[in-house]
């Protein structure tokens, strides 16, 4: 797995926890981070995804449920909702390249959701990418 792959997969992890039990404080997730990676690159990764998508989350919440037709973010499996959170922060405030949000997304949803949650998450994450990055050239 991918060095950043396994920094998404923890954020998301962490992201889901937290939205099944709200007791859970950021300084545990914050440790539990720490305990996950020795490389601080890493770790600051994860924790950049996880604490921004908890400081998005009404934002975040908002463009979902716009693309979303049909679909209140209750409706949504826990894991759906939770990855397309994180992707979202990503495409929304990271510089990361659309195409990788998306891809990594899709692996998240496709390892931990159900059988439609690749298809259902990609076809959300597409509608949320921003113009400016559809029309800049992803860099390799």
């Amino acid at each position: 797995m991918a060095r950043r792959s396994k920094a998404r997969e923890v954020a998301l992890q962490m992201l889901f926890q937290v939205d099944l039990n709200a007791d859970v404080d950021t300084q545990a997730v914050h440790t539990m981070i720490t305990e996950q990676f020795s490389d601080s690159e890493l770790r600051e990764f994860c924790w950049t995804l996880f604490s921004g998508t908890v400081e998005q989350l009404s934002l975040l919440n908002t463009q979902i449920v716009e693309v979303a037709q049909n679909w209140s973010l209750s409706r949504m499996a826990p894991t759906d909702r939770n990855v397309l959170r994180l992707g979202a922060y990503e495409l929304l405030f990271l510089d990361t390249p659309y195409e990788v949000v998306i891809d990594e997304a899709i692996e998240l949803a496709r390892k931990f959701g159900s059988e439609t949650s690749p298809q259902f998450v990609n076809g959300l994450l597409d509608k949320l990418v921003p113009d400016e990055k559809r029309d800049s050239p992803s860099e390799d």
